[in-house]
């Protein structure tokens, strides 16, 4: 029988995205819906800001990572992938909480988009006023 590889799970949102997170003990390998990280994000602060949980515990090619995300803009996806990686992290070893925790890697950023208002261009934009 074939030795099996332990996987660990982490779920992130942000925004209007959703990021599921798999990683395991690798080389460092970063994909994001089955293409290269750089390919998908493009900008190296994006990437940046997405692996900043491992950047913190000093782990940066020990995992393998690949990630499931959907919804919302290029942004919103990385702060959602950052939140699954901190979330798969602490699954894998509980030691890593609280340095996670300091850096504040493992709270969701609630800030959403303001929704519209009645008599309004947009949630809060009013028309152009008009003296005369």
């Amino acid at each position: 029988m074939a030795k099996q590889e332990i996987v660990y799970r982490g779920l992130g949102r942000r925004k209007s995205s959703t990021a599921r997170v798999i990683i395991k003990t690798g080389s460092g390998k970063f994909l994001i819906n089955k293409r290269e990280a750089k390919e998908y994000l493009r900008s190296d602060i994006l990437i940046k800001d997405s692996l900043q949980p491992l950047e913190i515990l000093e782990s940066m090619n020990q995992w393998d990572i690949n990630v499931n995300v959907k919804g919302g803009g290029l942004a919103g996806q990385a702060g959602a992938i950052r939140l699954g990686i901190a979330r798969a992290l602490i699954e894998s070893s509980i030691d890593y909480r609280p340095k996670l925790k300091k850096e504040g890697m493992l709270t969701r950023d609630a800030r959403i988009k303001e929704r519209k208002k009645p008599g309004l261009r947009k949630a809060r934009k009013s028309r152009q006023f008009s003296k005369r």
